[in-house]
């Protein structure tokens, strides 16, 4: 091969590497987003925008959704800053599976999420039966679901984890020596605290709670299963007007409103990145870490500890146990309720006991979850590969093609769904003949993540292996093979591992692109929760269980 076809061979894979997620980004993201502006310049254009009634159907779910989102956002950071000092600056015992454990809430999917906490404070919830049990009433003293508090719990449920690996990260690896330099100055712990390392983390915090404030900003399943028909916020909104009064215009309006605010709050989050101007230090492992001193400190931390492991883990435990008792309300003089063990709710999954045309068994909705997670994998490398590639070439086009990568994960999953439906309604891209856009949906999810998986790992290839392997006569793709592929493995099955579970536990987009007949299991679970009965309450807990179990095995692979 000459030297000058070498450069133009090069070049011609470097511009696949572009092109690859370039394209599938044009048609799959930003054309349905396009359709979407043209149906609120639509619903502009034929309401007005100052017509009747209009600027209330948008303002109120606005208002109420930056309102949630902000006091979400500011709890989160109550609870989670202290559990980051806690992981930051102390060694205890069980450290390691505790920071397992809090980052499981993260990745479940809402509708599990929901069921926890149904099952232990909803009103067959077992804090409530064992109330029940105890003082002889009739009612459920505790009125958590469909209330403001139940949305606000769960999502400082759900994003605690984010606070404590962006913080809590920042913390453990910030210099020793800037705060030991200021208590050698005469500096208490306080001032050395307040004036050094609070300033040095402020950008890690500041990027947090922006991350933070967006994940609450387009909360659906939260609102939609915990919140009730009372709270309304922009992504309820646009799947009531889209899927239950096919009011199509003004769900574009609304979808283009929350696009803006997202695409800010994106950009925003962008701009203070995590570690963004925090000093780092190079240190062995364990440095920096110290025991608790005193039973002041021993006391604090075993109780921030506890804390911690008890709201992770009680609603997941509830949803276990609740999945496996059966309730046998005998209404005499004291209304006792009567409960026991049982596993019918698991064996009733195979069971159509209406004999309804319409009933997909939950297996059937297992195995459809299974089969779109699978497709979102492999879509996810296939592209994330060349992109992740492509992200570590020297060009101006490496900025912009990282961000637009990251863009999905700015914009809503209804939002999403709303303008596949509206640009895939012919054949062959169809909603209702073409599968294969479910988990096209979940892979631009997914995407982000397994890119930044890879990125590093490519970087972390010496070039000199490579070389190498040419020298003593391998060609590029052979030598690819053999270093770049054995070396990114495990990088790649963690992409995969975060593809999967994200797949798995879609809801947003999939309730408005899943057909009746294929339900996921995060469908199939909403399902069962919007039908009356103790049967189809315990099925659903069933359901649930079954898909955290799933998740928590994945956590740990990605763990280890």
């Amino acid at each position: 091969m000459s030297l000058t076809a070498r450069p133009r061979s090069a070049l011609a894979w470097g511009s696949l590497l572009w092109l690859l997620p370039l394209a599938f980004l044009l048609l799959f993201f930003l054309t349905p987003l396009a359709r979407i502006l043209a149906l609120a310049w639509q619903a502009a254009g034929e309401q007005g925008a100052l017509s009747a009634g209009l600027p209330g159907q948008v303002m109120y779910p606005l208002g109420f959704t930056l309102f949630q989102a902000a006091l979400s956002t500011l709890l989160t950071l109550l609870a989670g800053l202290p559990a980051a000092y806690l992981f930051g600056r102390f060694s205890f015992a069980g450290r390691r599976l505790l920071r397992v454990l809090s980052t499981l809430p993260f990745i479940l999917p809402t509708v599990v999420v929901a069921a926890g906490f149904n099952a232990l404070l909803g009103p067959r919830g077992l804090l409530n039966l064992a109330l029940m049990g105890l003082a002889g009433l009739d009612q459920p003293p505790i009125h958590f679901m469909n209330t403001l508090g139940a949305i606000l719990t769960a999502h400082v449920f759900y994003n605690v984890s984010v606070v404590l690996r962006v913080v809590g990260g920042a913390w453990e690896r910030l210099d020793l020596r800037l705060e030991q330099a200021a208590r050698t100055l005469g500096a208490g712990g306080l001032r050395a605290f307040w004036e050094v390392t609070l300033p040095l983390l402020r950008p890690a915090i500041l990027g947090a709670a922006l991350l933070v404030f967006l994940f609450n900003f387009t909360s659906f399943g939260v609102i939609l299963l915990l919140g009730g028909p009372r709270f309304v916020t922009l992504e309820v909104e646009i799947y009531i007007q889209a899927l239950q009064l096919l009011n199509l215009p003004l769900a574009g309006l609304l979808s283009a409103v929350q696009l803006g605010f997202t695409l800010l709050l994106t950009a925003l989050a962008r701009r203070l990145e995590p570690g963004q101007g925090i000093p780092l230090a190079p240190r062995v492992k364990g440095e920096g870490l110290r025991n608790p001193r005193g039973w002041g400190q021993r006391l604090a931390l075993g109780a921030l500890v506890a804390g911690l492991a008890l709201f992770t883990l009680s609603p997941l435990a509830a949803l276990a146990v609740r999945s496996v008792t059966r309730l046998e309300a005998e209404r005499g003089q004291r209304g006792a309720v009567q409960t026991g063990l049982t596993l019918d709710y698991y064996r009733e999954l195979f069971v159509n006991r209406r004999g309804s045309i319409f009933y997909v068994p939950p297996a059937t909705a297992a195995l459809n979850s299974l089969l779109y997670a699978l497709a979102t994998v492999g879509i996810s490398l296939g592209l994330g590969v060349p992109a992740a590639y492509a992200l570590n070439r020297s060009g101006p086009a490496r900025r912009w093609l990282d961000a637009l990568l990251m863009l999905p994960l700015g914009a809503s999953a209804v939002t999403l769904g709303l303008g596949y439906v509206i640009t895939f309604n012919r054949p062959p891209l169809d909603v209702r003949s073409f599968p294969l856009l479910i988990p096209i949906a979940h892979s631009l999810v997914a995407l982000p993540f397994v890119v930044r998986t890879l990125q590093p790992a490519i970087a972390a290839v010496p070039p000199s292996l490579r070389q190498a392997a040419e020298v003593l006569g391998a060609s590029p793709a052979r030598a690819w093979l053999l270093v770049d592929v054995p070396i990114l493995s495990r990088a790649a099955l963690t992409g995969a591992v975060f593809a999967f579970t994200i797949s798995l536990g879609e809801f947003g987009a999939t309730s408005l692109l899943a057909r009746p007949e294929f339900p996921t299991l995060p469908v199939a679970i909403f399902r069962f929760f919007s039908q009356p009965g103790a049967l189809n309450y315990g099925q659903a807990m069933a359901m649930a269980t079954l898909l955290m179990l799933v998740c928590a095995l994945s956590i740990l692979a990605l763990d280890r």
